[in-house]
């Protein structure tokens, strides 16, 4: 039986709108396509989201991948306030399961800056019952070890949970770690997959 429902963050609760983000700048399609390769398209990115190395640097990296833009990498990477927008019905729909009786967690690669600078995003967090946002420590999906963190810290049975994350990769390595898993398309196809592994969602 299913009693806990684990939910990733970015395009799940939150919408991860970076493309619109870099457009909102109004560089040439070119010059965007090229920001995006050097940084949320680099390999990169995964480092952004582990957390363990400085801001700075990280930057100073992505300016490595494409120097001829440095001053808009910089610009771009400045504040990344509306790089993630809210989903009305994220803080509607963990509040019924809560009332349901399911324990509700997060598990998300996040880093530190999205995590200060989108907060008023992130309202929902406070709402559920515990998770692990990557950067806080130091690893990242689908490392195992992210998994079998987040059921050792709460006390939870993986066959007791359900993992929904737009991610093939992540849910699948949900699945190794025992519990069930529900690759993200949308909130009503998630709704529908719930239901068949018999949560009232």
């Amino acid at each position: 039986m299913i009693r806990n429902i684990i939910f990733d963050i970015g395009n799940v609760l939150a919408a991860w709108q970076w493309r619109e983000f870099y457009e909102n700048f109004h560089y040439s399609p070119e010059v965007t396509e090229r920001l995006a390769r050097a940084t949320v398209l680099s390999p990169l990115w995964e480092e952004f989201d582990r957390g363990e190395m400085d801001e700075e640097v990280l930057l100073g990296k992505f300016v490595e991948n494409d120097p001829e833009l440095e001053k808009e990498i910089r610009k771009v990477r400045q504040n990344i306030h509306d790089m993630l927008g809210r989903y009305d019905y994220a803080v509607p729909w963990i509040q019924a399961l809560k009332r349901k009786g399911y324990g509700v967690y997060y598990l998300s690669n996040f880093s530190r800056q999205a995590h200060r600078e989108c907060s008023h995003v992130l309202d929902f967090l406070p709402l559920m019952d515990g998770g692990i946002l990557s950067y806080q420590e130091k690893l990242i999906k689908p490392d195992p070890a992210i998994y079998q963190l987040l059921l050792a810290r709460y006390g939870l049975i993986a066959q007791e949970c359900v993992f929904l994350d737009d991610t093939e990769r992540n849910v699948e390595a949900a699945i190794r770690q025992g519990m069930a898993g529900i690759l993200f398309r949308g909130r009503e196809q998630a709704l529908e997959e719930l239901r068949k592994l018999g949560v009232d969602a």
